[in-house]
């Protein structure tokens, strides 16, 4: 009996190190890197993974989503809330395909996650087996980095690396796929925190004489502008950026996934740029002398047409991917810096100054799109229930505080004009990739990521039922997040192109809804719908007031516009605030 248990003990331990299996060892890392929380979707390729799960219940919550997208999507949500990579786990073949949408979400908006697929055992790769997909192949456009692991010995250093790639720089989704037979199969385990990768230089020293020369420009210039961007909030430079634009005395406007990095109610704040932007800050950007461009990529929404591009101004980009400097706009200075790190230094170099007659034409701009925009749309005193006005009361409601989630559409554009924000990190929406159905699972990560904070989703009727089986998910884990559709019954922002482009030939967009009520109720989630505007306080108050999840179904303008727009092709200084088409 002593020999079977010192040789147990040997299986057990080697020099110290444990024998484990694979699929152990992956969630032994996870735990090693901080992960708390997995959203995935279990399925053959992976269940040696899920199998360990169970014994690390007390470590790792697992949130099974009721689709492998909306795993992806709650993990974005979690990781831009709680500040660290979000995981998602899901099996082989269609499994792992079903993440490519919420893979190139997060990739282009610069979020971190670790995506862990399963595949096949290695000796069936390239047999066409069952459930086997090329996951590597097809996610590599998608993914910072990806990679296949067919030894179990080899988990423990790919996930490390994975962990740091997804982090550091520009951060970004990784993928992982990980065979059966490597799951399966015993390794020691040791685990060591990646730091360092051959090749890979996240981190470049700050060219000091590129800020310094910036601070000359700045000292120097009559009418500058400040456009702030994502990169803000990636690099925690929010106190920087309200600190360098106090001293300057410079107005800040701020891109779609910039939004909450600098407080709206400040005295500086010009405003949102961008095709739904505000009035002020797009049609002045060409006549500023100087712009200073921080972690932002002059994507087309934000420039217009390019060549009509801020021609007065002198252009400054803080940068830390190389590849988007003068990849669209050629620019004067760049310094290729984490943004937090280039302001740190910028800010004694900079003289303070006031630019009170060039904040005053923001401001005459303000109250030209408060008259002919902002008050129709927020304090109607007939007709539908607007959009805006919907949002604006939420912000009132919620002074500002809330954590704002989108889909894509009307609804997005309406709550990036209408909600005021004022805590950093606030607004959680798909930017570069516009996927409608984010809204509803990227709730479900948000408020797991933030379970402090009142989490509010404004979706349309159209995206809200691309991912609406996400109910469920919310039903199982009770999660008390706080939804908002805004029903006109159709797919409003392609209606709208069809109303101004294709002479109101609205083709394939008016939609046939069911009672959105009764489905929430049917997954245990109290609901209301909204279709007066005397019924409007009370009910978001009682959605407010909910302790637990709440829909609320409210009917909007059926062919309301999203205004000011700047068109397509046209110059951002050429924004229309009617239409009458």
């Amino acid at each position: 009996m002593k020999e079977q248990h010192e040789t147990k003990q040997a299986e057990i331990q080697v020099n110290g190190l444990e024998n484990i299996t694979g699929a152990e060892a992956i969630l032994r890392c996870l735990v090693e890197e901080g992960v708390d929380t997995i959203f995935g979707y279990p399925g053959g390729a992976i269940m040696p993974v899920y199998d360990k799960l169970l014994d690390y219940s007390d470590k790792l919550r697992h949130i099974l989503t009721r689709h492998e997208q909306g795993a992806a999507h709650a993990a974005q949500a979690y990781a831009m809330v709680a500040g660290k990579p979000g995981v998602c786990f899901a099996t082989s073949g269609p499994g792992a395909t079903n993440l490519i949408t919420g893979i190139a979400n997060a990739y282009l908006d610069s979020v971190p996650v670790v995506f862990i697929t399963a595949q096949v055992v290695s000796g069936l790769i390239g047999t066409d087996a069952f459930q086997e997909t090329d996951i590597l192949g097809v996610s590599m456009p998608v993914t910072k980095w990806n990679c296949q692991i067919k030894k179990s010995q080899d988990i423990p250093g790919t996930i490390a690396r994975a962990f740091y790639i997804a982090k550091t720089g520009r951060p970004g989704p990784v993928l992982i796929d990980i065979t059966k037979d490597a799951q399966v199969d015993k390794l020691l385990f040791r685990y060591k925190k990646c730091s360092y990768l051959r090749s890979y230089n996240p981190h470049l020293p700050l060219k000091k004489k590129a800020v310094e020369s910036a601070a000359i420009m700045i000292n120097h210039a009559e009418k500058p502008l400040i456009l702030a961007g994502h990169g803000i909030l990636i690099s925690g430079a929010e106190e920087e950026l309200r600190t360098f634009a106090e001293k300057t005395g410079i107005p800040v406007a701020v891109t779609l996934l910039g939004l909450s990095c600098f407080p709206c109610d400040h005295r500086l704040y010009a405003g949102f740029l961008g095709m739904h932007g505000n009035y002020g800050p797009n049609l002045l950007t060409n006549e500023a002398d100087l712009i200073i461009a921080i972690g932002m990529r002059f994507d087309d929404r934000v420039t217009g047409n390019l060549k009509k591009y801020a021609k007065n101004a002198r252009i400054i980009h803080i940068e830390i991917d190389e590849a988007e400097i003068n990849k669209n706009v050629q620019v004067d200075l760049e310094i290729h810096s984490d943004a937090r790190e280039a302001l740190q230094y910028l800010i004694p170099l900079v003289s303070e100054k006031s630019y009170e007659s060039w904040i005053r034409e923001f401001r005459i701009c303000d109250k030209v799109e408060f008259e002919k925009v902002i008050k129709a749309e927020t304090k109607p005193e007939k007709g539908e229930i607007r959009m805006g006005e919907v949002v604006r009361m939420v912000s009132e409601m919620t002074a500002g505080n809330a954590i704002i989630v989108t889909d894509v559409g009307q609804n997005q554009m309406s709550a990036a004009r209408y909600y005021k924000f004022t805590s950093p990190g606030s607004f959680i929406t798909s930017g570069g990739m516009g996927t409608m159905g984010f809204g509803l699972p990227a709730s479900i990560g948000a408020k797991i990521g933030n379970p402090d904070k009142q989490v509010i989703g404004f979706i349309g009727d159209g995206g809200f039922q691309m991912t609406i089986q996400e109910l469920g998910t919310i039903m199982h884990y009770k999660i008390p997040a706080k939804i908002i559709i805004l029903n006109n019954g159709f797919l409003g922002m392609v209606r709208q192109w069809q109303h101004m482009f294709f002479n109101r030939r609205y083709a394939s967009t008016e939609l046939v809804n069911p009672d959105f009520e009764i489905i929430a109720r049917g997954y245990g989630i109290p609901a209301k719908t909204i279709s007066a505007r005397q019924d409007l306080k009370e009910g978001l108050q009682q959605m407010l007031d909910a302790e637990g999840p709440f829909i609320l179904n409210i009917a909007v303008e059926k062919e309301g516009n999203v205004l000011p727009m700047v068109e397509p092709g046209a110059s951002v200084s050429d924004v229309t605030l009617n239409y009458k088409g």
